[in-house]
């Protein structure tokens, strides 16, 4: 059995064979699915997904894109949801920030503090983070460090940033996607080995970041076993102690 920790369900690419693309992800043995809320505009699709299938949940949270429509008493009327698993996805992206200085430092400030925010709720209702981090790093490290509780989370689409490994002594998790497959993914496949076995998760991103031999095309959950491919080729253990470590791993942290 797998684990997908990040999938975005609630995608428009999805809203035409949304069944197939489940019952594809069942047959590859991907039984279980969380749709991390980034845009408040879609949250009602995912929660409306988690509601009509017995294996999907989903996360409360404001991407840093989506940062100016932060609402905490927004996400906090659905946090308490039984299919509710964790805060994200939120975090830092400096990727593209403005020109201009000043609005250099606007933006960063907004994300800062949403990001701040989001994690305070988390502490509020124990719940595990799921953390977008890109371009970020030190930012993150520092205000993780300085903010994040007890329950942790996940690195979504861990960057393979050597620093941000001290976030495992924090019960912090690294979600391992399709970039792991990528023909130019030395450094991801140079610090996998020094990720602790039971701080593995695997998660698709999809409809992003495909893995090989896929690319190009829209990714969804079945494409997994793909990931779980190359985990095993690089840790030496076979596809299906794969599967079950990180399973294990998802159950611990989101409590599913």
């Amino acid at each position: 059995m797998i684990i997908d920790t990040h999938c975005h369900l609630d995608d428009d690419r999805y809203k035409d064979d949304l069944d197939e693309v489940i019952n594809r992800a069942v047959e590859n043995s991907v039984e279980m699915f969380i749709i991390p809320a980034g845009d408040p505009d879609t949250l009602g699709r995912a929660i409306e997904i988690s509601e009509s299938y017995a294996n999907v949940y989903f996360a409360v949270g404001t991407h840093p894109y989506d940062a100016i429509k932060y609402n905490r008493d927004f996400l906090e009327e659905f946090i308490s949801h039984p299919k509710c698993v964790a805060v994200g996805e939120c975090g830092l992206d400096y990727y593209r920030l403005p020109d201009n200085e000043d609005e250099i430092k606007k933006e960063k400030k907004i994300q800062k503090d949403v990001f701040i925010d989001q994690i305070e709720l988390a502490n509020k209702y124990d719940k595990p983070l799921i953390v977008h981090i890109r371009d970020a790093s030190r930012d993150s490290l520092e205000i993780l460090e300085s903010y994040a509780g007890k329950q942790g989370g996940v690195l979504h689409c861990y960057n393979a940033d050597h620093e941000l490994l001290k976030l495992e002594k924090h019960n912090f998790y690294f979600g391992i996607g399709g970039v792991l497959t990528f023909a130019n993914a030395r450094k991801l496949i140079e610090v996998y080995p020094r990720i602790p076995l039971d701080k593995l998760l695997i998660e698709t991103d999809a409809p992003y970041l495909t893995p090989h031999p896929h690319r190009g095309k829209r990714n969804e959950p079945s494409y997994c076993t793909f990931i779980v491919q190359k985990m095993s080729e690089l840790s030496g253990m076979s596809s299906d102690e794969i599967a079950d470590i990180t399973t294990q791993n998802a159950k611990r942290l989101f409590g599913i």
